[in-house]
């Protein structure tokens, strides 16, 4: 599990205000809606587990390789990590970079995973 520092932890917080955060029921109705789904985590840790049809883009790739990936600005895209707070950042992000319909999977993987087996 990452350990993420208080500075990260602040900014991650901060991020959450700013966006729209999905909790895990939404979340599978906007993936079965189609739309791109972001796994913003390591290449190891995709590789270890993921949503279905998730495109791995690390979060520090972001900038850098969305564009490419998503060029249109106004077409759904959903974020997502292991616990959700590297997910805001990523949906922060990509705000800040023009992209209108964006969200992150509140509690990220961890919270997707765990409302599945509940159902």
């Amino acid at each position: 599990m990452a350990h993420h520092d208080e500075d990260f932890l602040r900014r991650a917080t901060e991020a959450k205000t700013r966006i729209r955060q999905l909790v895990p029921e939404e979340a599978r109705q906007r993936i079965k809606q189609g739309g791109l789904l972001l796994d913003v985590r390591s290449g190891e840790e995709y590789a270890e587990g993921h949503i279905e049809g998730a495109y791995n883009l690390p979060a520090e790739e972001l900038a850098k390789q969305i564009a490419r990936l998503q060029p249109d600005k106004q077409a759904p895209i959903l974020c997502y990590c292991r616990g959700g707070n590297r997910g805001a950042l990523a949906a922060d992000e990509l705000q800040r970079l023009g992209y209108v319909n964006v969200a992150s999977i509140e509690g990220g993987l961890t919270a997707f995973l765990n409302a599945s087996e509940s159902e």
